[in-house]
């Protein structure tokens, strides 16, 4: 665990220097390989989450936060994906505050959003929040197949939109779940195939919880 973990934080300095190297220069080129760099970079978030999440990790911090600031900070990281795949993205801000841990939520939210774009082949993602703290990201892609549905949070399974896709892991939605566990929050999948999936993450907890 020790070595997978320094390896990972290791790992990070050539995608730093790579990254530097590329934005020197805007070309085509240049933006096609900053985006599969971005990919890497998705791919290496994922293992260090699986690594602290699968552990008995005290790598938490609760307490209240705006909701608004960690939903914008998702969507600033994806935003040249948006751009790129010509996805609309639509998101009224919030003053909602919830009990949670930022950087996890955050990292909710980022598996959620990848995998919004991974199947939204056109279309739009819509990102909105109720008055009792449940955040609901919709998009209007491929869809889910019934037989799939009740599968999808379970390690490893990719389902047909993953056997047809892949590149699928198995391991995004995976993490979402445990993330959403180990946070005491909720998050469950309602799709139609063709018409789009939408996942909603219930953010209520009870105020005592806090440390």
């Amino acid at each position: 665990m020790d070595y997978y973990t320094t390896w990972v934080h290791q790992i990070k300095t050539p995608i730093s220097v790579m990254r530097m190297l590329l934005q020197e220069e805007d070309t085509g080129e240049h933006r096609e390989l900053l985006a599969e760099l971005f990919r890497i970079e998705q791919y290496v978030e994922m293992v260090l989450g699986y690594l602290r999440l699968g552990g008995e990790s005290r790598d938490f911090v609760f307490q209240e936060y705006d909701l608004d600031s960690i939903i914008r900070q998702a969507i600033h990281k994806y935003a040249p994906l948006f751009v790129r795949n010509r996805i609309r993205l639509s998101y009224e801000p919030t003053d909602v505050r919830v009990l949670t841990d930022e950087k996890w939520l955050l990292f909710l939210i980022e598996q959620v959003l990848s995998n919004a774009i991974k199947y939204t082949p056109e279309g739009k993602v819509d990102i909105t929040v109720t008055r009792d703290k449940v955040l609901r990201i919709a998009d209007t892609g491929i869809g889910i197949a019934p037989e799939d549905l009740p599968r999808i949070f379970e390690k490893g399974f990719t389902g047909y939109n993953g056997r047809a896709d892949k590149k699928s892991t198995g391991l995004g939605l995976y993490l979402c779940r445990l993330t959403a566990e180990k946070l005491s929050h909720k998050i469950k999948a309602e799709s139609v195939v063709g018409e789009g999936t939408v996942f909603s993450v219930d953010l209520y907890r009870e105020r005592l919880e806090t440390e």
